[in-house]
């Protein structure tokens, strides 16, 4: 009876007081069946929409089965039964930050890479991602480590990008000359930041099917040259600098005279005009004085002479 009474308390305790268990707001969770999770039929992550950036050979690599994920609230579990929570807050991580090594990376301050003209540069920024929830058994059981390998899957595009980048760039040509600054990939670089930034989002849209991760944002900061050029490439950027202001002097200058020109053009053409308008109305009213009768025009021209004969110090006749 003890014995019974013993099971019927453990089973009580075991399966009813601790088979509840609670999911946060920003957590879901995967219930496994000895060790099986729950699956969603036989539907595969490869006919999901976010598989679509992946090409054949991986999607036959990286297809694994949809699972059920468990929403916030309170549930229950069974003792054969085991809740894995995962977190699905976005997170951010210091891109330069090695989880395998502490110490690589500068110490996890500065990612190296190496541009297109042989400069070692340092990176500097963040990383921001979230686990994603319709592909949580590739997160849970597809990988041991996901985040090492989204770290690395990002690591090696993004290197590959700043060793890339520009390659296809037209030099830009001023007052005849090769733009200097534009061959520095390191100028080049910098000016894009926010283009290098929506580059790495758009080629990292595989790690939701690869590993579980969504990368939502790359948040590149800082581009350090080496210290070798460091001081060589502020001396080119100086002098880039001063050429450009004093092309900028010498346009804002020339658009000033051409619209002194056009003005002073619009004010001579208005004098013209000025001139030439009493001629016209002159004109008009001899036209009509000449319709109105033949001695009409013959005697208005006899007064005209006789008005500014009127005016005259001397006369001067012509004679035969």
């Amino acid at each position: 009876m003890l014995v019974m009474t013993g099971i019927l308390i453990y089973f009580f305790l075991r399966c009813i007081l601790y088979g509840f268990f609670t999911i946060d707001q920003n957590e879901r969770g995967v219930k496994t069946v000895f060790g099986r999770a729950q699956r969603l039929g036989d539907n595969m992550s490869t006919s999901s929409p976010f598989a679509d950036s992946l090409n054949v050979e991986e999607k036959k690599r990286y297809n694994f089965p949809l699972i059920h994920s468990i929403g916030p609230g309170l549930h229950f579990k069974f003792p054969w039964e085991k809740v894995i929570k995962v977190s699905v807050a976005t997170e951010t991580m210091n891109m330069a930050h090695d989880l395998e090594s502490a110490a690589a990376n500068n110490n996890g301050t500065l990612l190296e890479a190496v541009t297109k003209d042989q400069l070692n540069i340092g990176l500097k920024g963040q990383i921001r991602y979230r686990i994603s929830e319709q592909n949580l058994y590739a997160f849970v059981f597809g990988i041991k480590n996901p985040i090492v390998h989204v770290m690395g899957y990002f690591v090696s595009v993004l290197r590959q990008r700043i060793a890339t980048f520009g390659t296809e760039d037209k030099e830009v040509q001023v007052s005849g000359e090769v733009n200097v600054t534009e061959n520095v990939s390191i100028n080049d670089l910098r000016k894009n930041l926010k283009d290098i930034n929506d580059i790495m989002v758009s080629e990292c849209q595989s790690s939701n099917a690869r590993y579980g991760i969504i990368l939502e944002a790359s948040l590149i900061t800082g581009i350090e040259p080496p210290h070798e050029v460091e001081s060589a490439l502020a001396a080119i950027n100086t002098a880039h600098n001063n050429v450009s202001s004093e092309i900028s002097l010498a346009k804002s200058l020339a658009d000033q005279t051409i619209v002194q020109s056009r003005r002073a053009v619009e004010i001579e053409t208005l004098k013209a005009q000025a001139e030439v308008q009493p001629l016209i109305a002159l004109s008009h009213q001899l036209r009509q004085l000449k319709a109105s009768g033949p001695d009409v025009l013959r005697n208005f021209v006899r007064n005209a002479r006789l008005s500014v004969l009127k005016k005259a110090d001397k006369i001067i006749y012509q004679t035969e």
